[in-house]
């Protein structure tokens, strides 16, 4: 079940979810969702430097991208065919028995950028901003503002509450970010083959 305006409004009201700085209703609800803010921080891949990124080895993903911080009104410049992460304004945090499903604005799309290739859903007690995975699938390069609307977020009810909510997971490695991460995945892949030992 999807929460629809109302149901949104009586969540933030009761502190069921929380959003933070507090959203102006008036701008950012929908019929079933609400708006999220771009952030003023960004990172890139330095494809210039290294020519491959290997998962296996944290350093790769992690010296590979260099952050970026755009003042309010500057506008950070993404060029057709760019990728960057970027992460909201607002931070998120949900119970235990809601997701969250973070979805591009029209408005957006039709300017040919994509505001996340597969990281959608946002699962029951997530608690941080959301990272975002830009795209430019144009082939002209568009000016996107720190403050200006770039994402909205629908909730949906679980049949009851997760046994362990995502701030609780072990291994949760997105918990609690408040600029953009990059990939964690050779933590994962560290994790696994530990296990196997």
């Amino acid at each position: 079940m999807i929460l629809s305006d109302r149901d949104i409004v009586q969540a933030l009201e009761s502190g069921r979810i929380k959003i933070t700085p507090q959203p102006d209703l008036e701008r950012s609800l929908g019929s079933c969702s609400i708006d999220f803010r771009l952030g003023n921080t960004f990172m890139v891949f330095e494809h210039s430097r290294f020519s491959y990124i290997d998962p296996r080895q944290p350093q790769s993903i992690g010296d590979a991208m260099r952050t970026i911080t755009v003042p309010d009104g500057e506008a950070f410049i993404m060029q057709a065919g760019d990728f960057a992460l970027a992460s909201t304004l607002e931070s998120l945090e949900l119970p235990d028995d809601l997701l969250g499903r973070l979805e591009g604005r029209s408005s957006i799309a039709r300017l040919g950028i994509t505001v996340h290739s597969t990281a959608a859903v946002f699962e029951p007690g997530w608690v941080g901003t959301a990272t975002m995975e830009l795209s430019n699938l144009g082939r002209m390069a568009v000016a996107l503002y720190p403050g200006m609307r770039i994402c909205s977020f629908t909730f949906e009810q679980l049949t009851s509450p997760a046994m362990v909510p995502y701030r609780k997971k072990r291994g949760n490695k997105y918990a609690g970010q408040i600029d953009p991460k990059p990939s964690r995945l050779a933590e994962e892949i560290a994790m696994a083959l530990e296990e196997e030992k």
